[in-house]
């Protein structure tokens, strides 16, 4: 690809806001998105928008007495489109978005901030009853079922006298029936931790060295098959997790980019091989991974190993001078994505010629 046939990343909208963004999700099957923050007194902003006529329009904004951190709206169905949040107080609650003077679910999930929070089993997006895990200061990550009342169905947290590590991220994967669950953590220190709940162990573990910023697996409803992490230091990983060898783990390859800290990963719904990164330095990278031509070989002893592929960037832009903190594709609309960063301000981009990439 070059010139116009490679492709572009076109600022479409770009709105100042008068106070602190930290995430923004498209509400799902719409041209809405929430965005969340938090305002100078250290309450919580809630704003909903609508995408009309080359603009965006102010749909809802609430203000509650704490300030949000991060959303999600994937342990929903999409007849009630729910938003879950976390926020600083360390509240997980369920919003109605059409009525939002109170929540629909709240408990007291952590005793510190909820950093970070993914969601599955809802809009029809994995197997099993939906679910929302949650991932705080305080050292734990857990997993809620609104159905249950205050408890979570599982509670990933350090034993007793060992060190608490702040987790920054989770993300969901291997939802592809209703048994099979796996939840992946980033913790300040490069730890990566992969649980399994159905087993209720730790499948793998890692450390990268550096803070791990953000992560994802490139599909939750499928068998594990990449896995995507950001970290401090310029650098992301990406790991072949459809084969784990017993000695060696999952392969990865890492790649630097951005300059800066890598705040987020985000794969595109309609090619998992597609994603983009977000950087620190205000920029953001729309990257395609390539498998290899063979992807198993056999270590000196005969035992199975995974091999992994390579990455090529496909486009590079400078939006601001200040970190893009959150990214969010819409799943309908190939290319519309929204995006926040810490110059107070959210971004309507698209990206052209998606259907290109081969």
């Amino acid at each position: 690809m070059a010139g116009l046939d490679k492709p572009q990343i076109v600022t479409h909208v770009h709105k100042s806001l008068p106070f602190t963004l930290f995430d923004a999700r498209w509400i799902p099957c719409s041209a809405r998105f929430v965005v969340l923050g938090s305002h100078p007194r250290n309450t919580g902003a809630l704003h909903v928008y609508e995408m009309s006529k080359g603009d965006v329009k102010l749909l809802a904004e609430v203000e509650k007495r704490s300030a949000f951190k991060c959303g999600t709206f994937g342990a929903t169905s999409l007849q009630e489109r729910h938003l879950a949040t976390g926020d600083f107080n360390g509240e997980l609650m369920t919003w109605d978005l059409e009525r939002l003077d109170l929540p629909v679910y709240n408990t007291k999930a952590h005793s510190e901030i909820i950093n970070t929070i993914d969601g599955c089993g809802g809009l029809g997006i994995g197997g099993g009853a939906p679910e929302i895990v949650t991932g705080s200061r305080d050292g734990s990550v857990k997993v809620w079922d609104v159905r249950q009342k205050d408890v979570p169905v599982a509670n990933m947290e350090p034993a007793e006298g060992k060190a608490r590590r702040d987790c920054w991220t989770v993300a969901f994967g291997n939802s592809h029936d209703d048994s099979e669950r796996y939840v992946c953590a980033g913790y300040d220190n490069g730890d990566l931790k992969m649980f399994d709940l159905r087993t209720m162990s730790v499948r793998w573990e890692k450390n990268l060295k550096n803070g791990i910023c953000g992560l994802e697996f490139d599909r939750k409803d499928i068998k594990m098959n990449k896995l995507l992490v950001a970290t401090l230091e310029a650098k992301f990983h990406v790991f072949d997790v459809h084969l784990q060898h017993p000695k060696d783990g999952f392969p990865s390859l890492d790649q630097k980019a951005h300059k800066s800290t890598i705040w987020c990963v985000k794969h595109l719904p309609q090619n998992r091989d597609v994603f983009m990164t977000t950087g620190g330095n205000g920029s953001v990278n729309l990257w395609k991974y390539t498998y290899p031509g063979k992807r198993e070989t056999k270590d000196s002893e005969g035992i199975p190993m995974g091999v992994v592929g390579s990455l090529d960037l496909l486009q590079n832009v400078t939006l601001s001078t200040q970190p893009i903190a959150s990214f969010d594709w819409n799943s309908e609309k190939e290319g519309l994505s929204v995006c926040t960063s810490f110059d107070q301000s959210f971004r309507i981009l698209i990206v052209t010629q998606l259907k290109n990439i081969y």
